[in-house]
């Protein structure tokens, strides 16, 4: 089926792929000019505007936008007010707040214009192995858009997960879940690295995903990690962001009074990463000086 793909970044462009590759006719368009050209070679149209990428599609249109989200998907989200018709599709596939997808959906249908908010994972790597897809929204709409979900993702990756914003709640305590899962490999791997023994981690790591307990995808990227920057991981800072979906995902625990410690902590163990040096430490030091006298490390 034809869809317009707006946003070439990392996961745009390889999802456009996928789908050319599938089969599927792409119209794309992104602000850097020089990107949707590059589909060209696997048969992809591009789309000088935003405008363009419309006229190129036929009714009833399917448009899918990967750009950030916030501000840039509340663009897209105005462009599709602007421009689309009744019976087309509008289709979010970033990691917007689920609450922000309910009223992009709202909005949209007072145009006759469907919204689905599509949970995406699989990164870099979905090109070759697919994308699990969450997606919100109305029934029929999902419908519409099936043929390209079966392309994008992987057999049994895709699920219509309930009405407009599910797909993306539902993306959002996958990535919650993520931040506990990385963190539990990343303290353990620095229990073996300070230890005695000091194992060699790469190994340990393709040891660990044949047939044990805590084997996962993760854990095969984290041996690759170490394959290629050693293991002391001496060319990477430990300075790590969060986008959004670790806080969206403790909010909601607080909201529906379910308790959440270990995706709580692994935020607050992603914010201490950031800091040169803790000053809520400073504080624990001069106490512990001032109560007890215990002694000082001056700078």
């Amino acid at each position: 089926m034809q869809i317009g793909l707006i946003g070439l970044g990392k996961m745009g462009m390889n999802m456009s792929l996928r789908l050319l590759r599938g089969g599927h006719q792409v119209v794309a368009f992104d602000v850097d000019p020089k990107r949707a050209p590059e589909l060209g070679k696997d048969g992809g149209v591009a789309a000088s505007s935003l405008a363009d990428l419309v006229k190129k599609l036929s009714a009833p249109r399917v448009v899918w936008a990967m750009v950030p989200a916030g501000q840039p998907t509340e663009d897209q989200v105005d462009f599709a007010l602007e421009h689309l018709s009744k019976g087309d599709v509008f289709i979010d596939g970033g990691n917007s707040n689920f609450r922000d997808s309910q009223r992009r959906a709202k909005k949209l249908a007072e145009r006759g214009i469907s919204f689905l908010d599509a949970g995406t994972s699989g990164g870099v790597w979905g090109l070759q192995v697919g994308y699990c897809l969450m997606v919100g929204g109305e029934k029929a709409a999902f419908q519409i858009a099936e043929p390209i979900f079966k392309t994008l993702a992987p057999p049994n990756g895709y699920l219509h997960t309930g009405p407009a914003g599910a797909g993306h709640f539902v993306k959002m305590v996958h990535n919650g879940i993520e931040y506990g899962l990385m963190q539990a490999y990343a303290e353990g791997f620095e229990i073996l690295k300070s230890s005695e023994f000091s194992p060699d981690l790469r190994a340990v790591a393709q040891l660990w995903g044949q047939g044990s307990v805590v084997r996962s995808w993760l854990l095969e990227l984290l041996e690759r990690a170490f394959a290629e920057g050693g293991n002391g991981l001496d060319t990477i800072k430990g300075y790590v962001a969060d986008s959004g979906e670790g806080r969206w995902t403790i909010q909601a625990a607080i909201d529906q009074n379910v308790p959440a410690p270990i995706i709580t902590l692994s935020l607050m163990q992603r914010l201490a990463s950031r800091q040169p040096e803790s000053f809520a430490a400073k504080i624990t030091a001069a106490l512990r000086n001032q109560f007890g006298g215990h002694a000082v490390k001056s700078e």
